[in-house]
């Protein structure tokens, strides 16, 4: 034989016979277990890692990088800070913004929002939120003109469109003799945009920035200078680096500004896989069952091999490889039918939803309308490895066991 007797044994009591046919069926559920429960976590983790990488990219159409802006809301010298921040590593733009809030009235509606006075075509170079307009353009917000940009939802819920006119109250109010008015000004709808995140949809509108410093009487000031990275995972690392040298202004990054959305994701991703993985472990854990099956079914075998001149250590090494084989064969199946599966959902959902006549995600309830799926081999080879210790520490016990058989006992009623 080229390979140890130990392997060559134990790869044996894996292949069916009439004798012990039932024992090799368990040992084939056992691996179907495994490969189950391991193709499922991979999966769901891709899954999860696709919704939470197209939240990322929705977030960040509309959101920068990083902002840095003054603590009380204005930062005057903005050009010089512009100017430095783009020179820092991995900055590929920067835009000036006005930030603000305020109630937005047309035909008797009326609602709160907040108020965004941007650079159009700067802001174009820092977000994507030019590519996600439904109607106009940014370009269309010129200065002086006191253009708007709505969101979809926002502009459904005041029901104007292009070319209607929205009136802007402002906490920058003046006071007169009858006491502080609200600043009210009217707008022109020239654009609508539509980047499928309600908080967004419902809430923002855009204005030109020389219009916005108008109406808040910010003068040259602006509320900060908003960046764009070429990788967005770079963004708090280069937060911690500006923040002494900018010790006077505020620095923040899209985490800390949707810290709730990844915070619920990360939240879901670890108790899905903590709860997956017991299935594994479950799947894994029947070895143990179908092992020590297999170590009272082969009592006269150990004891001829005990009694041939096999150590304890050999007989437990027989049993060992019989149970590693079978986890890695699971393993391996379930690795790789779910990476396959994670890959073509976008092809395997479909078809599922014309076999059920209904769809799984109803763009009318979820953000959402399909399954996104992002395969991260970080994850596999993370799922891989504990498949196969879970299937490897199965095996001992009922190694431990057979090791113990002693040949005397074991061949008494033979």
């Amino acid at each position: 034989m080229s390979m140890p007797f130990e392997a060559f044994i134990g790869l044996r009591y894996l292949r069916a016979k009439r004798r012990n046919g039932f024992i090799s069926f368990i040992s084939l559920i056992s691996i179907v277990g495994i490969g189950l429960g391991v193709a499922a976590l991979i999966i769901v983790l891709s899954v999860m890692n696709g919704f939470q990488k197209e939240i990322r990219g929705r977030i960040l159409s509309v959101a920068s990088h990083l902002e840095v802006s003054g603590y009380d809301g204005r930062l005057p010298n903005w050009q010089g800070a512009q100017a430095m921040l783009a020179k820092q590593p991995h900055v590929q733009a920067a835009a000036p913004f006005v930030s603000s809030q305020g109630l937005f009235v047309a035909y008797g509606n009326v609602r709160g929002g907040m108020l965004r006075g941007i650079e159009p075509k700067l802001e174009n170079q820092v977000v994507d939120v030019g590519r996600h307009m439904k109607a106009g353009k940014l370009e269309d917000l010129k200065p002086g003109s006191f253009g708007m940009a709505l969101g979809v939802e926002l502009a459904r819920q005041l029901g104007v469109g292009v070319g209607d006119k929205v009136t802007l109250m402002t906490p920058q109010g003046n006071i007169t003799p009858a006491g502080m008015i609200p600043r009210t000004k009217q707008f022109t709808v020239v654009g609508i945009f539509k980047v499928d995140m309600y908080e967004f949809d419902a809430s923002l509108a855009m204005v030109n920035l020389r219009d916005a410093q108008v109406m808040e009487r910010m003068g040259d000031a602006v509320s900060g200078v908003r960046l764009k990275l070429d990788d967005p995972l770079l963004a708090p690392q280069l937060k911690e680096t500006l923040r002494p040298q900018l010790p006077q202004l505020m620095v923040t990054d899209w985490t800390d500004t949707n810290a709730n959305y990844f915070r619920a994701v990360q939240i879901e991703k670890r108790m899905m896989t903590i709860i997956l993985t017991l299935i594994v472990a479950v799947a894994a854990f029947n070895l143990v069952s179908t092992l020590v099956m297999v170590v009272t079914d082969k009592q006269a075998d150990i004891a001829i091999l005990r009694t041939l001149g096999a150590s304890p250590g050999s007989i437990m090494k027989i049993f060992v490889i019989q149970g590693a084989v079978a986890g890695v064969l699971g393993t391996l199946a379930g690795a790789v039918s779910g990476v396959i599966i994670a890959l073509n959902l976008d092809v395997i959902v479909p078809v599922i939803e014309r076999i059920i006549g209904s769809k799984i995600l109803s763009s009318d309830v979820y953000m959402i309308d399909y399954l996104p799926s992002d395969v991260q081999w970080g994850d596999v080879s993370t799922i891989t490895i504990i498949s196969l210790l879970l299937a490897l520490f199965a095996t001992l016990y009922p190694s431990w066991r057979a090791a113990r058989t002693q040949p005397a006992e074991a061949l008494r009623y033979e």
